[in-house]
């Protein structure tokens, strides 16, 4: 399953070179995270008031092509590894036909005391899971 979400570059998201500045490629990928979770099936509040959450624990950045203001971006989102507590997320940022980001995302399930925790069943989804 792939997850598309789209946004555009806000000007005080540049730096003094006027491209967006290298973190907040972190809070664009964080949007479009939260966005595959829902595309996915995961009701990522609920699983919170059951006592459950995900944490990420890496974050491989590959930096391909600068994004400017006004720049309308595409982010895609596929699961490309699964276990039984964590998984891995290849999440890619497109301009266009230019792919300016590439990002390998590690999530870990954790419980309430953020103690990684296998996924029960019910929280489980298909969409976590590699095609």
């Amino acid at each position: 399953m792939t997850s598309e979400c789209s946004l555009r570059v806000r000007t005080y998201e540049c730096d003094s070179y006027n491209h967006v500045n290298n973190a907040n490629y972190l809070n664009y990928l964080e949007y479009a995270r939260y966005e595959f979770l829902k595309d996915a099936g995961f009701d990522y509040p609920k699983a919170f008031q059951a006592g459950y959450g995900t944490y990420i624990a890496r974050i491989e950045i590959d930096y391909k092509k600068p994004a400017f203001a006004d720049d309308e971006l595409v982010i895609k989102s596929r699961p490309i590894k699964k276990g039984a507590v964590s998984g891995i997320i290849l999440q890619e940022i497109w301009r266009g036909e230019d792919l300016l980001i590439e990002a390998k995302v590690t999530w870990v399930f954790v419980d309430s005391k953020g103690a990684p925790v296998k996924i029960p069943p019910e929280w489980d989804v298909p969409g976590f899971r590699p095609e």
